[in-house]
């Protein structure tokens, strides 16, 4: 059966047009059927190499019974972008790596023929990742992109001053956070924004979220780890009577009297991963565990 899939991306560098011509070079030679992202598309042919033939697409729902995985061009930010196309499908997503870190993108730019033979083969598992969803019955937040596999997070607006986050866990008041903002991460998202403020690294698949303050005004508020079954409730105090909400790599200014409240989303997300994708391994390899930095 001829394998269908599904390529995402964003404008890259000129630096790496060789290796996007090598992977549609690859693609032709397996007779592969290819979907390309209607916008990127344009960009690709204007300053890359894609073939013609390749069909386009607007939205997943146009292709969705016919793609057999979605193939993301870029760093992080780009899977993070191209799960809010995949949204509930279920429809596999692997990434390469154009951009820096790579833990959502953990094929790299040199390894992408020996990773797609692997994946073509059948050669890899597919690991389910859970997703938060954001909702507020003063306001319609994101239409139905409104959830985030990394994180959503609340920060105060432009550089006034702290904000207060009153939180609630199962309708009990867990605190008041006075901070510049609070995150609230998934398993995934934990490596990402959520650890540079001091969160704790959460295995996938441990059913548990974290809550992580942002430059708390308490030095002795520290992250918590919860139960990926509970909800929370967010009642925001600012002096501007606004604040910034972020679901990975989307954002809206919202006035404070919009409550909000963050659960476990009803779907979870399919990531490929490769055999060699160990999750330890790719923690030592992108935090430089046991690499003596002495002499950098």
């Amino acid at each position: 059966m001829k394998t269908t899939i599904a390529i995402y991306g964003r404008e890259f560098n000129p630096s790496v047009n060789t290796y996007v011509e090598a992977l549609f070079r690859y693609l032709e030679s397996k007779n592969i059927s290819v979907y390309v992202y209607e916008e990127f598309y344009g960009f690709l042919r204007e300053q890359s190499y894609c073939p013609e033939h390749f069909k386009t697409f607007k939205t997943l729902s146009d292709v969705s019974a016919h793609i057999d995985f979605m193939l993301g061009l870029g760093g992080d930010g780009t899977m993070l972008s191209a799960v809010s196309l995949i949204r509930d499908s279920g429809i596999p997503i692997v990434g390469i790596n154009f951009g820096r870190l790579g833990f959502l993108a953990n094929i790299a730019k040199h390894d992408i023929e020996e990773a797609l033979e692997e994946i073509l083969r059948g050669d890899y598992t597919v690991q389910s990742r859970c997703v938060l969803s954001v909702s507020s019955p003063e306001d319609e937040l994101f239409g139905n992109e409104n959830f985030a596999l990394n994180d959503i997070t609340v920060f105060k607006y432009d550089t006034s001053a702290m904000i207060t986050v009153q939180t609630k866990l199962d309708q009990q008041l867990l605190n008041d956070y006075w901070a510049d903002g609070l995150i609230i991460a998934t398993p995934t998202g934990s490596t990402a924004y959520s650890l540079s403020c001091g969160g704790p690294i959460i295995m996938p698949g441990s059913g548990n979220f974290v809550i992580t303050p942002v430059s708390p005004h308490n030095l002795n508020v520290r992250p918590i780890v919860i139960s990926a079954d509970m909800e929370l409730d967010l009642k925001i105090d600012s002096r501007t009577e606004k604040y910034i909400l972020s679901c990975d790599s989307r954002s809206l200014t919202l006035p404070s009297s919009t409550t909000l409240k963050i659960k476990k989303a009803d779907f979870e997300v399919n990531l490929i991963r490769l055999k060699k994708d160990q999750y330890f391994s790719i923690l030592r390899e992108k935090l430089l565990w046991g690499l003596d930095v002495r002499n950098y």
